[in-house]
């Protein structure tokens, strides 16, 4: 560790008054913790001021020459490569015959000239961050939507499903089947949804993925007069709206999806009545301990599972020996996290025995 000047002076100075006194040099040093040398080495006009610890510079024996290494910027700024990578630029110079240096000296020397960025007319790559995390602890606080095809009998043409879901209770709180994408679509079916469940200014918040439809202005200014709060995915990162591909999927692949593509609209909405009446109200759904999401909805769905934990209980009771450990786990979510970050920290469930 290098000592400051003014310290070094002190030290010199201490030392001075010490051996004036009559002590000796290196009694002195070592009260201080110094080596004698090094005071010696400090009293020389030349080294107090400066580090005096020799240094090494090591010089690769390989090191390119200026020569090359101007070579190189000359030939990745002429009009032929200078919207190319390095790793396109050197193989097609040693199709012509012609080495100059590796892919990564390329690199280096673009790097240490602070030419080392986007060669293309497209625009860089931005970086993006992960969503805001969403926490719901009722129903009405954070809804999840997108927009997924249906097919129709035209090649080519397809219908289009707007879906909407509360992600705490994973109730389908409003959805319409449209023969385009369009914001203002999505924002009259906002409006409907709002009046419906009626929510208050500043209460939800809604996230969906990035397309046009979700960012368009129509659906922005909803969203603002309403007092709703838009929260988007990163682009292309489908895993950002985890319940709504997950509806997707509950949707296309639910055994009452018709085999055939749908002849008109009104036939892909009627059959969506009776899927919507089915998911809501009969399907038991696995993210929320198999009840329905009308019942979580409502608010019954603890009163349900305390029953099931009291049914539990009861059977053990009379036959203890069929459990090993404890009964089936029936505690009531009290969170559901959209996006949530690694670091927190989710106390998801409520004992059902406080709930009962």
């Amino acid at each position: 560790m290098m000592i400051p000047l003014e310290q070094r002076t002190s030290i010199l100075m201490l030392c001075d008054e010490a051996i004036a006194s009559g002590a000796r040099q290196h009694k002195a040093c070592d009260i201080i913790g110094i080596s004698p040398k090094t005071i010696q080495r400090w009293k020389k006009p030349t080294e107090l001021h400066s580090d005096g610890r020799q240094t090494r510079e090591f010089i690769p024996f390989n090191k390119i020459s200026p020569a090359v290494r101007q070579k190189i910027l000359s030939v990745v700024n002429t009009t032929e490569f200078c919207t190319m990578t390095p790793n396109q630029i050197v193989p097609i110079l040693a199709e012509r015959g012609v080495y100059i240096a590796s892919e990564r000296t390329f690199y280096r020397v673009l790097n240490e000239e602070k030419q080392l960025q986007h060669r293309q007319k497209s625009n860089p790559g931005t970086q993006r961050y992960k969503p805001e995390a969403h926490c719901a602890t009722e129903p009405g606080q954070c809804l999840s939507w997108d927009i997924t095809y249906l097919k129709t009998t035209v090649l080519g043409q397809f219908f289009y499903l707007y879906l909407f879901l509360d992600i705490f209770s994973r109730k389908i709180v409003g959805w319409q089947i449209h023969e385009r994408e369009s914001s203002q679509l999505a924002a009259e079916l906002v409006q409907a949804i709002a009046l419906q469940e009626g929510y208050d200014k500043h209460q939800v918040v809604i996230h969906s993925d990035n397309g046009s439809a979700m960012k368009g202005a129509t659906l922005l200014a909803t969203f603002q007069n309403l007092g709703i709060m838009p929260s988007f995915s990163r682009p292309s990162v489908s895993n950002d709206n985890p319940f709504s591909e997950s509806l997707f999927k509950t949707v296309k692949y639910c055994p009452y999806f018709p085999a055939n593509p749908f002849q008109d609209v009104q036939e892909a909405r009627q059959w969506m009545i009776e899927f919507v009446q089915w998911y809501n109200h009969q399907h038991r759904h696995s993210g929320i301990q198999f009840v329905t999401p009308a019942q979580r909805h409502a608010g019954l769905d603890k009163m349900i599972l305390a029953k099931r934990h009291e049914t539990y209980q009861k059977a053990k009771q009379q036959n203890p020996e069929r459990w090993s450990g404890n009964t089936r786990n029936w505690n009531w979510q009290n969170q559901v996290m959209l996006n949530p970050d690694k670091s927190t920290k989710i106390t998801n469930v409520e004992s059902i025995v406080l709930a009962a």
